[in-house]
């Protein structure tokens, strides 16, 4: 019981001080390391609570496709951070405005919540019985069943996510061709064969 709670406070220290440096690092290289290291000690935490699919799922899934994803963007792309914190404070009173409200929304929440008397006999017995159903099956019926419809908003979400990042990132370089279809389609002239001499070339 005592080696649990020092890894938990161990998991939880670490988590909470790489959070913190993922916004408060000026280099956006580092930013993205802490975050990994931030993930990696959040599926600490989920292997202690029981919830091992979870865990492997932040490893996997957060850790190795979207964090890694984050570190190659900010490496390869050409994007001028000093002329990004040109407009920080151009955005700064809105960015303030909206930090005021969900501070103030979360502590509504925290001030309205506490414990309910069967929570504990939840967390002993949890719903399905564990000798019966997986994690992986308990989460997809969950999934698949009750919150399906969130579960697909949350993918075109994403995909909405995905196209809008796609379409901020292609941005027109003077020295770069871009290949203009229409341009291609519209061509009137027609493709002229000449015969051509063996060893002579054109």
């Amino acid at each position: 019981m005592i080696l649990h709670t020092i890894f938990f406070y161990l998991f939880s220290g670490i988590t909470i001080a790489s959070a913190l440096m993922v916004i408060s690092s000026r280099n956006p290289v580092h930013s993205v390391l802490f975050l990994i290291l931030a993930f990696f000690n959040a599926a600490g935490l989920f292997v202690m609570l029981g919830a091992e699919f979870l865990a492997m799922l932040l490893v996997v899934v957060y850790v190795g496709a979207v964090a890694v994803l984050f570190l190659f963007v900010v490496m390869m792309l050409d994007v001028d951070f000093t002329e990004l914190r040109q407009g920080f404070l151009q955005y700064l009173p809105v960015g303030g405005l909206i930090g005021v409200v969900l501070l103030a929304e979360l502590l509504i929440v925290l001030s309205g919540w506490a414990f309910a008397p069967n929570v504990a006999g939840n967390a002993v017995q949890p719903i399905p019985d564990m000798s019966q159903v997986t994690n992986t099956a308990a989460i997809g019926r969950l999934l698949y069943t009750h919150y399906i419809y969130f579960f697909q908003i949350a993918g075109f979400v994403l995909l909405v996510a995905m196209i809008g990042a796609i379409v901020l990132t292609l941005r027109h370089k003077p020295r770069v061709k871009r290949q203009v279809i229409a341009d291609q389609v519209a061509r009137s002239q027609k493709i002229e064969l000449r015969p051509v001499e063996p060893g002579k070339g054109i």
